[in-house]
């Protein structure tokens, strides 16, 4: 199998060859910090340690209010919605260095989050910074997923809005606190803007 932590020129945007947090605890360096690419709630909750940490573009991927949440913001019967890191354009966000010291209680909370259903697709990232480029652990979405939602009409935006919550609360709640989020870092997101609009009507 293909290790999980090739030199960084071979690994920008590329797959997990073994998407599963155990591979990547097997062959991650036990003395090396990860770093990890926030795009949506990731950078307004955490959860990991974080010992540093910069605003950041990646390029070839965007963020999008596109992927059914059945759990987190909604429900079987009421599907709500998360964001996916989708191929094409580039994403403003935030990557993190998180300790070595801290390893396997970052990938089991990142995996206890992100990877309920096994929906994402693990990857790294190349992710520019003040000190230089890093290459971080990043969630995307196939668009071939079933969680993929395609493209969605304002009507159901506004009932998605209006009717979907889970486990960690509503939709237009999660919307909402990633956009003033973004908003607080300097990072405009029109596309997001113009979907909250629907929220309004």
């Amino acid at each position: 199998m293909k290790p999980l932590t090739p030199p960084p020129s071979e690994r920008s945007d590329q797959a997990l060859s073994a998407p599963t947090r155990e591979a990547l605890l097997s062959h991650w360096p036990v003395s090396q910090d990860l770093w990890v690419f926030g795009y949506a709630s990731l950078i307004w909750r955490p959860e990991f340690e974080v010992l540093e940490s910069h605003l950041t573009r990646v390029q070839g991927w965007h963020r999008a209010l596109k992927m059914w949440s059945r759990l987190n913001r909604g429900t079987p019967d009421c599907p709500g919605l998360v964001f996916a890191l989708l191929s094409g354009g580039s994403c403003h966000g935030v990557v993190f260095r998180t300790p070595a010291a801290q390893l396997k209680q970052t990938i089991e909370q990142l995996w206890f989050r992100e990877m309920p259903n096994s929906v994402y697709t693990p990857r790294w990232l190349q992710c520019p910074t003040p000190k230089g480029p890093v290459t971080a652990l990043a969630f995307t979405l196939p668009r071939n997923s079933p969680s993929f939602t395609g493209d969605l009409s304002p009507e159901q935006y506004r009932q998605i809005f209006q009717n979907a919550k889970g486990r960690y609360g509503t939709t237009l709640d999660y919307a909402k606190e990633t956009f003033n989020c973004l908003k607080q870092n300097g990072i405009q997101d029109k596309a997001l803007a113009a979907l909250l609009d629907h929220a309004k009507d």
